[in-house]
């Protein structure tokens, strides 16, 4: 018998004596007590029973009760009854348990079926989430993912072996754009991540809240797919479009290579793209977007390895991309034939080498496509270009302008130079100016080939001594005999800056508008009959109008005034109202106010060509003080007149010195006691034909030129250096100067120059051949 056993019994023998002895609520609290303990020490039912039938025997024996089993055995005995009710009591604690236990076998058993039910269902349910082909995750409420599938970890590489994944993922991004992360948004959203390979991949994410039975907690379920070959796609389309979006305006092979390079660099990340052309050179011509590096050849432009890969490349089938270097696992850049001509090539090079994969190849492929397009699109622009310039050349030739005269020719339809329009501007021998503006039927090449003939046909009469109303009289069997001259529109007119008239005769054409100086321009709407070829008339009127000094006369065609939806009277007011403020300004500068007041928001959309003149103004008389303070205004009022009288800006600022200094020296050294209130410095200056005339006149006393000038002294040589000729006399009292200069014939070109002779960048990003800071 053990230890405890022992104590207990004989614990329990003393409270039984003690009960029976004493029956009281006492002693069936204590045995109520025993009946715990016996629990909690693990004491047998058998032993505690039989050890109490043991005591109580003991204690009838000692009560005096005969011995006799029945009588022993007989429960109707006040201490038989007392026993029983202790032993009951102590039992009441065993028998609470012993039915708790049975109870919770049972719940047990039930909960196990159950168990094993859910068990099953578990598998079915792993195995279902298993053959998802999508990747599956389960994540709380902080975005910890707690739970995914197979596929799961073949798209990012992280698989059911290494959860829990908390935030951050180890999957994510940190650089680039803010994505959501897994987990944290019930919500539909693609998301870029990062293979455990280092592969980049785009995964389609659906997201889903649920709560847990508990009702306290949030949970994500959800399910991702690889999207990449969608998102590429939809990237190399929008890449496409953004490219030719961008070449969409661009003209030249230079422009089309200056935006496509930036572009696709940008694109497709590398760090320099290169183009290099072989045009008939033995040293291509190399186009570079982005920081080329160091080491190049001064020859060409490229380090010697570069150019022999693009010389390589170039001669390879279109559409062919090689990696460099080739059968590598990494490339540090792309190069590519550059259309199907042979004679250039692309290089991509990126910063670090980089994996090329299969979505890679198929965009540069696509963006170099488009890049070739253009540029072949360019080259065919620029032929077009080139025929017209040469047929603008051959039909209209250089023409070199009278001083004061300015003109502006405008096609409606690029890449031709030429239209429909045309102007002419023939000195005669005789000193005055026949001018001709008209306006051909149509458009583009067509009507330049009519126009040529006309603009031939009139200068030829001019030069014959034909009148402006004889001119297109005689035009008129000639257009007669042109197809689609019928119904031109032509103004001629014969300027005499001498006499100061223009005498004009209009065949349906747009009115001259003549503006005297600071005042509105107006109309000259005399000489009007109907337009070329139209009806025979025996004689076609002719009007004569002075030209007041300083005035400005405007000859145009209809595509500087007449706007769908606007009267036509509006442009003729427009270009009135601009003649009276430029009366200081040069010829060049008149036409400039005028094209900018009219042009429409969306430009000129007909032919325009215009043709300004400037009557010589007032000769310039002055008679000011021999005092210093007067110079200022003396340049002022000299350089508004030379303005007003077409002397190119350069010119004045050379005749506005030497007559500074001419009044300079009459005020400084002409009047040896200083000057008195009397005298005076007189300044004349005059326009005579294609001559500027000044002359500076003072009363004093000449002084010699000393043989040693010192560091002053140099006046008069100035004066020779910016002008022409230069005359000092000085026969008695006063001193007179005079200076001259011949007005430069005006040069204007058929044309605009060709566009994109400079390949260097709006930004400065892109660099041409040698103009690169570095070389390739």
């Amino acid at each position: 018998m053990s230890e405890i056993l022992a104590a207990f019994l004989d614990a329990y023998a003393d409270a039984l004596r003690r009960h029976l002895a004493a029956p009281e609520r006492d002693g069936l609290a204590e045995a109520h007590e025993l009946g715990r303990r016996a629990l909690v020490e693990g004491i047998s039912l058998l032993d505690l029973t039989e050890h109490h039938f043991r005591v109580a025997k003991q204690v009838q024996i000692e009560a005096g009760e005969p011995e006799d089993t029945a009588a022993s055995a007989r429960p109707d005995t006040p201490l038989a009854e007392n026993a029983l009710e202790f032993l009951l009591q102590t039992l009441i604690t065993l028998d609470v348990a012993t039915r708790g236990y049975l109870d919770g076998t049972r719940r047990y058993e039930q909960q196990r079926s159950r168990a094993d039910d859910l068990a099953g269902r578990d598998e079915f349910r792993t195995a279902l989430v298993e053959s998802l082909q999508d990747g599956f995750f389960v994540a709380d409420a902080h975005g910890t993912l707690i739970e995914v599938n197979k596929a799961f970890g073949e798209l990012t590489g992280y698989g059911a072996t290494g959860v829990p994944y908390s935030l951050p993922h180890p999957w994510a991004i940190p650089e680039g754009p803010r994505y959501p992360d897994l987990g944290t948004e019930a919500s539909r959203f693609v998301i870029p991540i990062q293979h455990r390979d280092g592969r980049r991949r785009w995964i389609g994410v659906s997201t889903s809240a649920l709560v847990k039975p508990d009702g306290e907690e949030h949970i994500f379920v959800g399910t991702v797919r690889d999207v990449t070959a969608e998102h590429d796609a939809q990237a190399r389309d929008q890449a496409a479009n953004r490219l030719a979006t961008a070449l969409a305006a661009e003209t030249t092979v230079a422009e089309v290579l200056e935006v496509g390079l930036d572009e696709l660099r940008r694109t497709v990340g590398a760090e320099t793209a290169v183009v290099a052309v072989w045009a008939g050179h033995a040293a291509p011509e190399v186009y570079i977007s982005g920081t080329p590096p160091t080491g190049s050849s001064e020859s060409t432009g490229l380090e010697p390895a570069t150019e022999a890969i693009l010389k390589r490349a170039r001669l390879r089938p279109g559409r062919t991309l090689i990696a460099v270097p080739e059968s590598t696992g990494s490339a540090e850049g792309i190069v590519a034939p550059l259309g199907e001509t042979g004679d250039s090539a692309l290089w991509l090079r990126f910063a670090v080498p980089r994996v090329v994969d299969a979505a890679d190849w198929t965009l540069f492929s696509l963006l170099i496509g488009h890049l070739s397009l253009a540029v072949q699109r360019a080259r065919n622009f620029d032929q077009a270009r080139s025929t017209s310039l040469t047929l603008q050349r051959a039909m209209l030739g250089p023409i070199e302008l009278p001083p004061r005269f300015s003109v502006h020719y405008e096609p409606a339809l690029p890449p031709l130079e030429i239209g429909g329009d045309w102007y002419d501007v023939v000195p005669l021998p005789d000193g005055t100016i026949g001018v001709v503006v008209g306006d051909c039927v149509g458009r583009g090449l067509s009507a330049a080939v009519v126009m040529g003939q006309l603009r031939t046909a009139a200068r030829a009469l001019l030069l014959r001594g034909a009148g402006p109303a004889q001119l297109l009289s005689e035009l008129d069997p000639v257009a007669a005999r042109i197809p689609g001259a019928l119904c031109t529109t032509v103004c001629a007119a014969v300027l005499d800056p001498v006499r100061g008239l223009v005498r004009y005769s209009n065949a349906g054409h747009m009115p001259p508008i003549l503006a005297d100086v600071d005042k509105t321009g107006r109309l000259l709407e005399g000489g009007r009959s109907v337009p070329l070829a139209t009806f025979e008339t025996p004689r076609r009127p002719e009007a004569t109008t002075p030209l007041p000094p300083g005035s400005t006369l405007v000859l145009f065609t209809d595509g500087l005034v007449e706007r769908r939806g606007e009267d036509i009277d509006e442009g003729f007011a427009k270009i009135a109202v601009t003649l009276a403020d430029t009366a200081a300004k040069l010829p060049r500068e008149v036409a400039d106010s005028v094209l900018s007041a009219l042009r429409p928001e969306g430009g000129y959309d007909d032919d325009i060509a215009m043709v300004v003149y400037r009557q010589p103004p007032e000769p310039l008389r002055l008679d000011l003080p021999a005092r210093p303070d007067r110079l200022t205004m003396l340049r002022r009022t000299l350089t508004a007149w030379l303005s007003a009288a077409g002397v190119p800006h350069n010119m004045t600022a050379d005749l506005v010195a030497a007559t500074n200094e001419a009044c300079t020296n009459s005020i400084e050294h002409a009047y040896l006691e200083g000057a008195a209130e009397t005298d005076r410095v007189m300044l004349t200056a005059e326009c005579d034909g294609d001559r500027v005339v000044i002359e500076s006149t003072d009363t004093g006393t000449w002084r010699p030129r000393p043989a040693d000038p010192g560091p002053r002294g140099r006046g008069i040589d100035m004066m020779r250096a910016l002008t022409e000729e230069l005359e000092i006399d000085h026969p008695g009292p006063g001193t007179r100067v005079r200076m001259s200069v011949t007005l430069p014939a005006i040069t204007f070109p058929v044309a605009s120059a060709l566009r994109g002779t400079n390949n260097r960048s709006r930004g400065g990003s892109m660099q041409r051949g040698r103009e690169a800071h570095g070389r390739l």
